[in-house]
């Protein structure tokens, strides 16, 4: 199989990288704006070629858009016009809800499947690129009963033979729960970055103490801009309802420790800590 990814960074690197590795495509073209980002991959060996999307789309078998969902939104439409009998398009955008909407209803959605691969890093470039990336993680294909037939079986093959977990999801329901378990601690990691970063200047010295606890806390921060505001722009309403309660929490944390009430306070660590069940 020859696969084209539109995008060669962190996750279209890496899936490039796993699809040669695993067997799945036996040549790899990369597509990107960025000529540079291009001639590294290729430099790197992350792809075999790199080629307009034009050509690549005369030769693919699957077409993976890596992209922000700015550019995604933009591309894809085009890309729908012009696809052939057999060739299979994927995306691997952090919300869906938009994108699914934006190609309801075209002549060719059944060519198109509809994924977000949970992995990832806060690093970005082709260098960020690493090998097995997906073993072992989750992907979520989304409203998979609008794509072909044939187009989800390969796309399922793939994910099986990248040693991946799947799970089926609605659009709006995707949506949602990335708006909590992704979204939401990359807005909050910003955040804390700009308290910190701000109390360095008006104090100094702070990063002097700056240990492995809060290097987990704020890693998120390194995560690109280019990629996550149009992450929060079109996921903006379910961002803000998570936002809500996470400061509603906040505040409630503050109110207990002007009030001295470190009882209340303890109780609720206690019950924050039931997540060990969850992320075991």
């Amino acid at each position: 199989m020859i696969a084209t990814v539109i995008g060669t960074g962190l996750i279209g690197g890496s899936l490039a990288i796993s699809l040669k590795e695993k067997g799945v495509a036996q040549h790899v073209i990369g597509v990107d704006q960025s000529a540079a980002h291009l001639a590294r991959a290729k430099e790197l060996g992350i792809i075999d070629e790199d080629a307009t999307l034009e050509a690549a789309l005369e030769r693919t078998d699957l077409i993976v858009l890596a992209i922000p969902v700015d550019g995604l939104l933009k591309l894809l439409p085009q890309i729908m016009d012009k696809v052939k009998p057999g060739q299979v398009i994927m995306d691997v955008g952090s919300t869906k809800n938009i994108i699914l909407q934006l190609v309801a209803g075209h002549p060719n959605r059944g060519r198109f499947v509809a994924a977000h691969p949970m992995a990832g890093t806060e690093y970005s470039g082709p260098e960020a690129a690493v090998k097995n990336l997906f073993t072992n993680k989750t992907i979520v294909l989304c409203d998979v009963k609008n794509s072909d037939d044939d187009a989800l079986e390969m796309i399922e093959n793939m994910v099986d033979q990248l040693q991946m977990r799947t799970v089926y999801m609605n659009a709006e329901e995707h949506d949602l729960h990335t708006a909590y378990i992704s979204h939401i601690s990359h807005i909050t990691s910003f955040a804390l970055a700009l308290t910190v970063l701000k109390k360095e200047k008006e104090q100094g010295r702070i990063f002097e103490l700056a240990s492995g606890g809060f290097e987990s806390t704020v890693r998120l921060a390194k995560s690109s801009p280019d990629m996550w505001v149009p992450i929060f722009k079109h996921n903006r309403n379910n961002v803000l309802d998570v936002l809500e309660e996470h400061i509603h929490q906040l505040e409630q944390m503050k109110t207990l420790l002007e009030e001295e009430d470190y009882d209340t306070i303890y109780k609720l660590i206690q019950k924050s800590n039931k997540i060990r069940k969850i992320l075991k």
